[in-house]
């Protein structure tokens, strides 16, 4: 195949996996919305775990039919993936129960470095002028659309840390994972769904009650909300295989970037279906500049030392021996 040819195959599958998460993320949200604001349906921790239970069954069905092949994931390495996720499916949970809307959109928006410090400390990855100064475009765009009313207490800065930590640590963990023991994005689902499922159906509805002091088994449950449940835990299959096929093919920095359109996406969607009047100036400012942010990023992290590894001097025969190990390890690094 012609690089030329060969390139655009990859564009047009890259461009693909962000459509397809795009388009799952957005409509959980908008569905999940729908259950907890309209249907009252408020238990959002159990709610993940009916995901992943429905996503194991999905992986179950398809190794049955032969599309997901035996693979090998050492029990300490899916402990740490399950501890990293979990906390912060609760640590997201618990800080937008104890912080304000305002803050709560800040430590979310802080995922992005702390991605990035991960990426440099861990990959030894460096950033140029341009890729850095695209992130803080996109930070400030999406910041003048979310945030609003800012307060914050210990407690809630406490269980902002964590959230921020454990998503971007999960996230880091998901492309480190699919790279060391060459998982697909099936492969990888398919050893940790069951066991966040396991966890979160146990934990889920305690924490629930804790959150909402109502419990989930006394919620009326009737064809309606049933339909939304259904239809919640099927969109979660793609939302959840569309995550780890964006952080395997890209980074877990150009997913929080680009992932931010997703916000903005969820803001016009929500204008249209819940809030006609939130939608003003400053809302449409801060989008322009986040989406300006996101072209500018895409542009500058795929240029030639826009995002890349520290390149490190070594012996020739050892570059030889290993030189398309390391091709094939960094060429996914330089493509946001």
């Amino acid at each position: 195949m012609a690089p030329g040819s060969k390139a655009d195959k990859k564009a047009t599958v890259d461009a693909a996996a962000w459509m397809f998460n795009v388009v799952t993320s957005v409509g959980i949200i908008i569905v999940n919305k729908a259950l907890m604001a309209t249907y009252g349906f408020s238990f959002a921790t159990t709610l993940t775990g009916l995901h992943f239970a429905t996503t194991t069954l999905m992986t179950l069905v398809l190794r049955c039919l032969g599309y997901i092949q035996p693979s090998h994931l050492p029990f300490t390495e899916l402990l740490k993936f399950i501890i990293f996720a979990n906390f912060s499916i609760v640590g997201m949970n618990v800080s937008l129960m104890w912080n304000s809307v305002g803050f709560y959109q800040i430590a979310k928006l802080s995922m992005i470095p702390v991605a990035c410090l991960l990426e440099v400390v861990f990959d030894k990855i460096r950033y140029s002028r341009d890729t850095k100064l695209s992130i803080g475009l996109v930070l400030v765009g999406v910041g003048v659309c979310t945030v609003t009313d800012v307060s914050v207490n210990t407690k809630g800065f406490v269980a902002a840390f964590v959230a921020v930590w454990s998503t971007a640590l999960q996230q880091y963990y998901v492309h480190y994972l699919q790279r060391k023991y060459s998982l697909t994005s099936f492969n990888l689902l398919g050893h940790t769904a069951p066991a966040q499922a396991a966890t979160l159906l146990i934990v889920g509805p305690f924490l629930d009650f804790w959150l909402t002091e109502k419990r989930v088994d006394m919620y009326d449950y009737n064809v309606v909300s049933l339909m939304f449940i259904t239809l919640s835990c099927t969109i979660a299959i793609g939302t959840n295989l569309s995550q780890f096929i964006c952080i395997g093919r890209f980074t877990a920095v150009s997913f929080q970037v680009l992932g931010h359109m997703k916000t903005i996406l969820v803001l016009i969607m929500g204008f249209f279906f819940f809030d006609r009047d939130g939608l003003n100036l400053h809302v449409v400012l801060g989008m322009i500049i986040a989406v300006l942010g996101m072209i500018w990023y895409g542009n500058a992290s795929s240029k030639p030392g826009g995002k890349e590894k520290k390149s490190y001097s070594l012996p020739t025969t050892r570059q030889q021996k290993h030189g398309d190990d390391s091709d094939s390890d960094e060429r996914p690094r330089l493509k946001a």
